[in-house]
């Protein structure tokens, strides 16, 4: 091991002999007693040296091998060291490529921040470029989480769309205005291509799915440009997701209001037909009007506000990320919405439903109360 102390995480003295590492509350840790001698210690943790040397280091501040064990220990206990020869043989395929990680160090810092074990940031990162995610749409919202994923590491990010891009679809995250008329699909693609940095690695044959030698869908991303389609989701659209176990995130704008999840696993937690439900029952004519609106758009123009679209692009991909690096973000079963001007954003929790044939509320009476959700194979951790 050759620990090297956080660099995402400032440090600073908060009194005399008590060091706070990380600014915001989410994150920062204090660690105290430390005299003099094992603060000039804490400037040697730059991942150079191996313990061995460490310890010779230390013995020239009078500090014994006991105690640098001891600190090291601590310091790895409370997620505040690295080692940047560490997280296994892909990670050390993508430390050598220093185009990538030289794009990627933030991300990669920001991982580290969140997975606190020692070389956890490259590791989770290194596990991103095996993925493979689909995002449905390449209007305003679907194009930039197309490539914020895809500019976050993801390996294969495709984007499926009909039609050619129109004025509308254009925006500074997502689709150029270089594309308008072409092929969705096709600009898309560029799109995805040119945010990425560096081409995606070959998949091994333990990664690929058995029909088309493509890794398994990680995750889908349900971004249509009719936000209709994510605030009020047709059930039948998501049955072969269903019934795969593909977990799926919806995300977008509908009449100046931003919409993210939920965030479905199959089995687990509320989907669409679960939603659509829920929404008839507190409202018995909802079927009524869901019918009409779904039956033809009458010349709607989709009131899809330009940073509107960016922050929900922003937001799902986060949580889409969050996702694909092990964790359960705050989509999960749950639906989160904010409207012009006021921009709140509320959540509400969708919960499985007892006529859905989905299975999730089965699995929840099983689970009893304790809310838990299966653990999805196509997550990193």
């Amino acid at each position: 091991m050759h620990p090297m102390l956080k660099p995402a995480l400032r440090r600073a003295w908060r009194g005399r002999n008590t060091v706070q590492f990380g600014v915001t509350p989410a994150h920062a840790v204090t660690l105290g007693p430390v005299d003099i001698a094992t603060g000039s210690f804490l400037e040697l943790l730059d991942g150079t040296r191996g313990l061995p040397l460490l310890r010779e280091e230390a013995r020239t501040l009078d500090l014994s091998d006991r105690h640098v064990d001891v600190l090291v220990r601590r310091l790895a206990e409370a997620g505040l060291l690295d080692d940047p020869r560490a997280a296994g043989p892909q990670a050390d395929v993508l430390r050598h490529r220093a185009e990538v990680m030289e794009r990627q160090r933030p991300d990669v810092a920001s991982l580290s921040v969140v997975h606190p074990g020692p070389g956890e940031g490259l590791r989770r990162m290194a596990a991103r470029r095996a993925m493979r995610v689909q995002v449905r749409g390449a209007g305003r919202v679907g194009a930039s989480i197309a490539a914020v994923l895809s500019g976050s590491g993801v390996g294969q990010v495709e984007v499926l769309d009909g039609g050619r891009a129109e004025p509308g679809d254009v925006a500074p995250a997502g689709l150029p205005a270089a594309a308008v008329g072409e092929r969705r699909d096709t600009a898309a693609r560029r799109l995805v291509r040119r945010a990425a940095a560096g081409p995606a690695p070959r998949s091994t044959g333990a990664e690929r799915g058995a029909g088309d030698g493509q890794p398994g869908l990680s995750l889908i991303v349900v971004a249509p440009r009719d936000g209709l389609s994510v605030y009020a989701p047709v059930p039948d659209t998501a049955a072969p997701w269903i019934a795969s176990g593909t977990p799926h995130l919806y995300a977008g704008v509908i009449e100046a209001t931003g919409v993210v999840g939920p965030l479905v696993l199959p089995g687990g937690t509320g989907c669409a037909g679960c939603l659509e439900l829920h929404r008839a029952d507190r409202d018995s004519q909802w079927p009524r009007m869901l019918a009409q609106w779904r039956s033809g758009r009458r010349g709607v123009v989709a009131a899809c506000d330009l940073g509107l679209a960016t922050a929900v692009a922003g937001l799902a991909a986060a949580h889409a990320l969050s996702f694909l690096d092990g964790e359960l973000p705050a989509s999960t079963g749950a639906r989160w919405e904010a409207a012009l001007p006021l921009l709140d954003w509320r959540s509400e929790r969708i919960g499985p439903h007892a006529d859905c044939s989905c299975g999730a509320a089965e699995h929840a009476e099983g689970e009893g109360a304790s809310g838990s959700v299966p653990a999805q194979d196509t997550m990193a951790g």
